[in-house]
């Protein structure tokens, strides 16, 4: 019984009882063809406008190369036909000719690549109407499609598709980012506008910006690159008492209304500074008012100051802690400033 050959490699099928004593040529030969099939590289010189790519019974072929690597000298658009045309094949392509190659089995469709470009090739062996379609144009069409998140031949697209607006560069910016995928996590449910996200976008670490958040260096130094402004709070007094919530402001003001004793809240704790100044001012009676202050107030020499007592006088104190409000150093720093 005569050899038959496998339909689309051309590996010889020995029959039972067949080739006494040569078989072993026919396997090495066999074996050959298996190596080109799983990953054989051919070169295959181009030349003119036309070459047949064939797979031979039983006999090494260019044919059964896995990857074909087009070059030679081809004179224009080179059609390669694969012969024979009952048989199906897939190829990896790369076309280094320097023309297109337009690879044919049949009268159905074919697959240009162009010179320098690479693809895969299906081959579908159906006989004189046989066709070739592009696998990796298939592939491209599904991941282009706006239906699905990515697009291999678009990044602007990709992103679109992803829902981010974020460009490319917007998101390689990340690139080298040293959070844990928790920190990262935090973000999600963040509300903040792109606008709100760029107050962060700093350009030296520690120097204060216009419309940017203020940091710290590396050893906790804020240095303020304008003027820093803080709130004066009006205090009033009230059943006699006057307090000055330390949380609230760095300077105070009180118009006096009767006689009142004065107190300090929120102190910072011990190793913090507090200093903060206090505006009195009298009524346009000149009623004289009289304030107590805390007893934990050191004046200089132990000589606590008189308050002006004509109308609409106007007194500023100075005061400062650096021990969570155990003792305040109070100075007078004007006085009748009417």
């Amino acid at each position: 019984m005569a050899s038959t050959y496998a339909v689309n490699t051309g590996i010889e099928l020995i029959a039972d009882g067949e080739q006494s004593g040569t078989w072993g040529d026919t396997t090495n030969t066999n074996l050959q063809i298996v190596d080109r099939l799983t990953s054989g590289v051919g070169s295959i010189a181009l030349s003119g406008t036309t070459h047949t790519l064939s797979t031979s019974d039983g006999a090494l072929s260019e044919g059964q190369y896995k990857v074909l690597v087009f070059g030679g000298s081809p004179s224009g658009t080179n059609t390669v036909t694969v012969t024979p045309n009952d048989q199906s094949k897939q190829y990896f392509i790369v076309n280094n000719s320097g023309q297109s190659v337009i690879i044919s089995q049949g009268s159905g469709s074919n697959v240009t690549v162009a010179n320098g470009a690479t693809d895969i090739v299906y081959c579908d062996g159906a006989g004189s109407g046989a066709a070739v379609s592009s696998l990796t144009a298939d592939l491209s069409g599904f991941l282009t499609s706006a239906n699905n998140l990515s697009d291999l031949a678009s990044a602007a697209t990709a992103l679109t598709n992803l829902g981010l607006t974020a460009t490319a560069a917007e998101i390689n910016v990340l690139d080298g980012v040293t959070a844990t995928t928790a920190e990262l996590n935090i973000l999600d449910g963040v509300t903040a506008t792109t606008a709100e996200l760029n107050y962060n976008d700093i350009t030296t670490l520690g120097t204060s910006e216009a419309s940017k958040v203020v940091t710290a260096d590396a050893n906790g130094n804020v240095t303020f690159d304008s003027a820093a402004f803080g709130d004066s709070t009006s205090v009033s007094s009230s059943s006699l008492s006057t307090t000055l919530d330390l949380r609230l402001a760095n300077d105070f003001t009180t118009v006096l209304s009767e006689n009142t004793t004065f107190s300090f809240t929120n102190a910072p704790t011990a190793g913090r500074d507090s200093c903060f100044s206090l505006k009195i001012t009298q009524d346009a009676s000149a009623s004289g008012y009289s304030v107590t202050w805390p007893g934990t107030v050191s004046w200089p020499n132990g000589v606590t100051p008189a308050l002006s007592g004509t109308a609409n006088a106007v007194d500023y104190f100075v005061f400062i802690t650096n021990d969570g409000g155990t003792n305040y150093y109070g100075f007078i720093s004007g006085r009748n400033m009417s």
